[in-house]
């Protein structure tokens, strides 16, 4: 099970884990054990999400699904096949809570005076520096 939040997981049964062979460190085991992990899900067919999560899900990680709608989470890091599945499990748990989080309102804010100040300064100086770009007058 995959923890989300509080009160909801994710089933085993709605979680696919398949293994391949992996690249990287491994020494002879390298090339004849699957050591990496790939996990799917399918948040439109999840029994334990909402609509309104569903629909969350889809536009907030809408990058990473398939066209099928199949969230997919691979992991080779580790030499054993159970340190990938265990971290590529907490890494669909945390795109989903991050996907589900809720965003702070945003607070408008003023713009500080100084800062106003500076900005005014800034542009008096380039108005200056540009005004003596003008044609040389000559002195004949």
């Amino acid at each position: 099970m995959v923890a989300i939040r509080e009160g909801v997981e994710i089933p085993d049964d709605e979680i696919t884990v398949a293994t391949a062979r992996s690249g990287g460190p491994g020494g002879q085991n390298v090339n004849k054990v699957e050591t990496k992990v790939m996990v799917r899900f399918r948040p439109a067919d999840s029994r334990v999400l909402d609509e309104a999560d569903k629909a969350r899900i889809a536009e907030r990680l809408a990058p990473r699904l398939t066209r099928g709608g199949v969230l997919q989470v691979s992991s080779q890091r580790h030499r054993s096949q159970a340190a990938n599945k265990q971290a590529a499990l907490e890494r669909l748990g945390e795109l989903l809570r991050d996907a589900l989080a809720e965003e702070a309102e945003r607070v408008p804010t003023r713009v500080p005076r100084g800062q106003k100040k500076r900005r005014l300064q800034g542009k008096r100086r380039r108005s200056e520096i540009k005004s003596g770009r003008g044609p040389v007058q000559s002195w004949d």
